[in-house]
């Protein structure tokens, strides 16, 4: 099946006409260990040149990654703690909202971990697992040593927490309350160009890195050709990678 690009070429090309930045960014969530779709997902970041933002799980780290990423497109940051959900069986799964004693202490040590791996390599943004995250704990973030929170959709200020910004996602193609295989491409583009569409006409914030949400483990063949088809597309007309900055 052939995929129509047409809308997002087209939003694509009214934010050039309208000289409106479309920096791009890629998360990757879930890395533990080294593993063949790992390998995939590198090569995918070198053959698209658009680096990814590895969410790495502190707690379940092998050492062994830290030789097994290439970190000039492969970069570190901190996915939680364990992955734990703590929501007891009330709401959404998640490991930072429910309300919890020992849930800003998680998150330090998750920093402490990722430091020890990858040292000056890693960057300090957290990534809550489910991207769910309370107003307590992301208050504590900067305080921590983190400088960026980055959950799903698109942000309401440039700040999660005084000194600490708001990068977030936008585009998921997996499907997880269905098939878990690729949501429907047509949606998605759909998805992307109202996205553009919002951030050309300033009802969302023009100057939020665009982010694509992938789950290495879990991608089908399909999930893997729209990620690389959609990077390309997106660099294609005009949007530029972008990167977190290193931070001393």
């Amino acid at each position: 099946m052939t995929t129509d690009w047409s809308l997002l070429r087209a939003a694509l090309s009214a934010c050039r006409r309208d000289a409106v930045a479309v920096p791009l960014w890629w998360r990757d969530d879930d890395a533990i260990a080294p593993t063949t779709a790992l390998d995939q997902l590198s090569h995918l970041s070198s053959q698209t040149g658009l680096p990814i933002h590895l969410a790495v799980i502190p707690a379940h780290s092998d050492p062994a990654l830290v030789h097994a990423i290439d970190t000039s497109h492969i970069i570190p940051v901190v996915h939680g703690w364990t992955h734990m959900d703590h929501s007891g069986g009330v709401g959404k799964k998640n490991e930072f909202l429910t309300e919890r004693a020992d849930a800003s202490t998680d998150a330090a040590r998750g920093l402490a971990q990722m430091r020890s791996l990858f040292g000056a390599e890693l960057r300090p943004m957290f990534v809550p697992p489910w991207n769910r995250i309370s107003a307590a704990v992301t208050a504590a973030l900067p305080g921590q040593g983190y400088t960026a929170l980055s959950t799903f959709g698109a942000r309401t200020s440039p700040n999660a927490a005084p000194g600490l910004a708001q990068i977030n996602t936008h585009i998921d193609p997996i499907w997880w309350k269905g098939t878990r295989d690729l949501v429907d491409p047509a949606a998605l583009i759909a998805q992307a160009t109202k996205h553009l569409e919002a951030r050309r006409t300033g009802v969302q914030d023009p100057t939020e890195p665009f982010g694509l949400l992938t789950h290495h483990l879990v991608h089908t063949d399909a999930i893997w050709n729209f990620s690389s088809a959609f990077v390309t597309e997106m660099l294609d007309g005009g949007a530029t990678p972008w990167t977190m900055e290193k931070t001393t």
